[in-house]
């Protein structure tokens, strides 16, 4: 299993290599820019909007987050990030405890990771939101909706979204503006090998972080859910 998503991550990566070596990327990166700058201070805000708009309909938002960075530099896409995926989020989890709950609910039953995922929510809503985020088991748009039929209140709901979704948040973003520095073509070399080892160190470190963020929510994630599990039977 290892080795088939080591696999799948090494065939992705290629296809990127390839197409950026092929691939106009920066001839349309450099417009796709000048476009949301000709925005001016809209610009952001437009992105912020399509962030929801996609989170809301299932769209992944990696692709924005990435994309974000590149336009806007790191703090203000940051902020772009997070705004757009938390207020999507909640979004989501409010149309799910609305008119779109019993759609959800048929969702719900054909995800036998939920029913277990639900019981430890009512017994700690808070904690096992952040960890719920932090783990990869629930597609990110996928759990904005489930969560809505948990009893998590609102309040808690938004603020563990909002640190369940930091550190991927953060990792996005860097990849997202040293792929700018790559694609943009700017002078790298100007910048002196000591800022080059801060700024890929950064984003190696970061990456390490957030695995073992990832494993460490995974693994307790797990164990709370066999608890519950076990309690109920």
């Amino acid at each position: 299993m290892k080795f088939g998503k080591l696999l799948i991550l090494v065939l992705v990566l290629t296809a990127v290599l390839f197409g950026i070596r092929v691939l106009p990327l920066r001839e349309w990166y450099l417009e796709l820019e000048s476009y949301v700058r000709s925005l001016g201070p809209a610009g952001p805000a437009v992105w912020t909007l399509a962030y929801i708009i996609c989170t809301v309909l299932f769209v992944p938002g990696s692709a924005l987050s990435v994309g974000a960075a590149g336009l806007f530099g790191f703090t203000t896409a940051f902020i772009v990030v997070l705004l757009g995926a938390n207020i999507g989020a909640l979004c989501a989890f409010l149309l799910a405890r609305g008119f779109l709950r019993d759609k959800v609910a048929r969702w719900a039953e054909n995800n036998p990771k939920f029913k277990s995922l639900d019981r430890a929510i009512g017994k700690q809503g808070f904690k096992m939101v952040v960890l719920s985020r932090l783990s990869p088991a629930f597609p990110f748009t996928l759990l904005n909706y489930l969560l809505g039929l948990t009893a998590v209140q609102t309040g808690p709901y938004v603020l563990a979204n909002l640190l369940g979704m930091l550190p991927g948040t953060f990792l996005y973003i860097y990849i997202g503006t040293a792929a700018r520095d790559a694609i943009a073509g700017q002078p790298d070399a100007a910048a002196g090998l000591y800022q080059q080892i801060l700024k890929y160190g950064g984003l190696l470190a970061t990456i390490v972080v957030v695995v073992f963020i990832t494993r460490v929510a995974r693994r307790a994630l797990r164990e709370a859910e066999q608890q519950q599990e076990g309690g109920s039977s």
